[in-house]
């Protein structure tokens, strides 16, 4: 049989290969990746049949529009088949400097001429000097890289229960809102407190244990869920986790009232105060971080999304003990904080402060808004309130229409939105949009609305 035959082969070419070293070496190399390369299939760079591949090959886990995008630039994105579409969408609140920006381009390329990833078995430049920058641009004094924003919120819950365990805690409670999104590792959708993303992860009925939900922007409700915690003398709080602004859940900004009550909680408890600033920070709401808009101090802020452009990064930051929580070995990454990644949230890093892209946000924020509330104003049975900071902004979407038609509908006019939710039209284009690009998204948001109010008449 064949095995037989390959063994005797095998044996043969030994023999060989002792009496003719050099030869039968070279010889054996060559067989070697001869047999390697025939046993595999190469890839086939072929993207007029992308569709049918991910049929066959990808797993569906999402649900995707019918667009294959060929190429970007700028806040414009090109499709396989010619078309041409605004992006308000920005891979979700991500490509800050919207698509292939000379400066992101550049340091891109110059990093992986040089070298792209090495460990955290070393020191790294690059590495060193995001973690600066981003100590210098906000209250943290000490940061973590890893590479999403679900890993930076890990590692959130893990320095809030070694912290908490420091405190004598051994069954440490995390308070989180109602309506919020974390991330989709097991820990991180846990304290994503919506119903709809746990079924079929759970034991025995349950996820991840140690989380408490409660109504967000409820003072009250928050006070009482400290208060049951604090009463139990099996549990402690470990800390209260928030978004400054609700993405998923709606875009629904934070109240001064709130977070204020969340940081005195804390401080009375000893625990930390985390704020989630994965979508809403980097800029996005016209502020480098999203809680700056609520004059609080969190201990742990969490950044991931925009912080690279594009490129996966994300970063865990602390002050405080919070930041002294993790000793050698408590926690890791094996490509967090790689020479390619910090070298891309350098980029955007020089470009948030060279080409002043907050004072952008702060003006085409207030553009937008005002043409959203014109257009709610004009139709005021399919829209309603617009809410947000910055460029991260919502419209909601009533009249028995859903947010998923209206964006669905604006594609049609060349506009990429996004669902936050089944009730609110989300707009977060890139931080460097003009003046005439909010002017053209309005024209087009407006022909979808339209082109849906007359369908149904």
């Amino acid at each position: 049989n064949r095995k037989m035959k390959f063994i005797a082969f095998s044996a043969c070419l030994t023999l060989a290969t002792a009496f003719s070293p050099g030869n039968g070496q070279r010889f054996s190399s060559e067989l070697s990746a001869t047999v390697a390369k025939s046993s595999l299939v190469p890839p086939v760079i072929d993207s007029t049949n992308t569709q049918s591949i991910y049929d066959s090959n990808v797993q569906t886990t999402y649900g995707r529009y019918p667009l294959t995008i060929a190429s970007g630039k700028g806040c414009k994105l090109f499709t396989t088949d010619g078309k041409e579409y605004l992006d308000f969408v920005s891979g979700i609140a991500t490509c800050a400097l919207g698509h292939a920006h000379p400066k992101l381009t550049e340091a891109i390329a110059n990093q992986m001429k040089s070298v792209h990833h090495v460990s955290n078995l070393y020191f790294i430049p690059a590495q060193a000097q995001l973690a600066k920058w981003l100590c210098d641009n906000s209250c943290a004094e000490k940061v973590f890289f890893c590479n999403s924003g679900a890993e930076s919120n890990e590692a959130a819950i893990k320095c809030a229960r070694k912290h908490a365990s420091g405190r004598g805690i051994t069954k440490p409670v995390i308070i989180t809102a109602k309506q919020s999104f974390h991330g989709r590792t097991l820990a991180a959708l846990t304290a994503t407190a919506q119903p709809k993303y746990h079924e079929g992860f759970t034991y025995g009925g349950e996820m991840v244990q140690g989380f408490e939900s409660i109504e967000y922007n409820n003072v009250e409700e928050l006070k009482g869920a400290v208060a049951e915690i604090a009463a139990d003398p099996e549990r402690g709080l470990a800390a209260i986790m928030m978004e400054p602004l609700q993405g998923e859940g709606g875009i629904i900004p934070a109240t001064k009232e709130f977070f204020a009550a969340a940081r005195k909680l804390a401080d009375e408890e000893g625990a930390l105060l985390i704020c989630d600033e994965v979508q809403a920070g980097m800029g996005r709401t016209g502020l480098l971080w999203g809680h700056e808009n609520l004059d609080v101090e969190p201990d742990i802020f969490t950044s991931a999304k925009a912080l690279g452009g594009g490129v996966p990064i994300g970063a865990m930051m602390a002050r405080g003990e919070a930041a002294s929580v993790f000793k050698p070995g408590d926690h890791a990454s094996t490509y967090g904080g790689n020479p390619l990644a910090c070298a891309a949230g350098l980029a955007v890093a020089t470009a948030i402060c060279e080409e002043d892209l907050l004072h952008n946000v702060q003006e085409r924020s207030k553009q937008l808004t005002a043409g959203l509330e014109s257009l709610a104003a004009k139709y005021p049975n399919v829209l309603g309130e617009v809410r947000g900071w910055g460029l991260l902004k919502g419209v909601v979407v009533k009249g028995g229409f859903s947010a998923g038609e209206i964006v669905g509908e604006a594609m049609k006019e060349g506009l990429l939105l996004v669902p936050a939710g089944p009730t609110v039209a989300r707009f977060v284009p890139p931080l460097i949009v003009s003046e005439a690009e909010i002017d053209e998204a309005l024209a087009k948001f407006e022909a979808a609305v339209a082109a849906k109010v007359q369908g149904e008449t």
